[in-house]
């Protein structure tokens, strides 16, 4: 077994279990002791988990979940509300946007509303229905549509998104980090993001500040991919400057 299929089995023992013993994953996967301690700190150093004495714990706080979309659409409101009107700034009439599946990219398609004649793609059946009632021209991707949420993801949603080209991708990321770049907790979400990335002269990263200075297991695209990185108010985003050509930080306060 490959270091990194070890890696994300132990997590899914650990999000059935919670919580396991060095030993007890050892013997589970026929490994070393070692082994795994080499494993648990890879993981550690993407905030997967945290280790104990003799053992590890499911970090809950940063492993990401896109199942439970009415959590985190009523988490940081008001910040994914003015970055997703700040987001629409960006966009001009008549322009082609792939819109990705999300909270705050809900909040962004909601502010296109008075823009004319878009032609936008996206993964989100949500998006889909509130842009419904415009005169876009909205193209639904396909795929598997994931329970308790609004996002269509698979093969077949990959394989749609490589017949479309945009001058524009608005995604949204449950990580970013200055140095790593946009990274996701589920392999199963990450290539739909990534061909989004590929599709796009230009992409928009939309993401509030908890979400900022966060390194996940999967790697979605480098920092130097992004167009323009939009977020709330955050005393430190000097490192993101360095590379992104275009950071803006609204403020909560001003949409509240």
């Amino acid at each position: 077994m490959l270091p990194a299929e070890r890696e994300q089995k132990i997590i899914s023992y650990l999000t059935k279990y919670k919580t396991a013993s060095v030993h007890t994953l050892a013997k589970e996967f026929n490994v070393h002791d070692a082994t795994i301690r080499r494993d648990l700190v890879k993981l550690e150093q993407y905030n997967q988990i945290r280790r104990t004495h003799g053992g590890v714990v499911l970090n809950n706080e940063n492993v990401y979940s896109e199942l439970n979309f009415d959590e985190r659409q009523t988490e940081y409101y008001y910040e994914k509300l003015g970055i997703g009107y700040k987001a629409a700034e960006f966009v001009e009439d008549g322009d082609t946007l792939i819109i990705d599946s999300g909270s705050t990219t809900l909040l962004f398609a909601k502010a296109l509303l008075h823009k004319q004649h878009l032609t936008i793609i996206t993964n989100d059946i949500h998006i889909a229905s509130i842009l419904r009632s415009s005169n876009h021209k909205v193209i639904v991707t396909g795929g598997t549509l994931y329970h308790n949420n609004y996002v269509l993801n698979g093969l077949i949603t990959t394989q749609t998104l490589q017949s479309f080209n945009s001058m524009k991708a608005f995604l949204a990321t449950p990580a970013i980090d200055a140095i790593k770049g946009v990274t996701h907790y589920s392999e199963e979400f990450v290539d739909a993001k990534r061909q989004m990335v590929n599709q796009s002269k230009e992409v928009y990263m939309l993401t509030d500040s908890s979400k900022l200075n966060k390194i996940a297991f999967y790697q979605v695209c480098p920092i130097h991919k992004i167009t323009a990185l939009i977020t709330d108010h955050h005393e430190d985003l000097h490192e993101y400057k360095k590379t992104i050509p275009n950071v803006i930080a609204i403020d909560p306060k001003d949409y509240q």
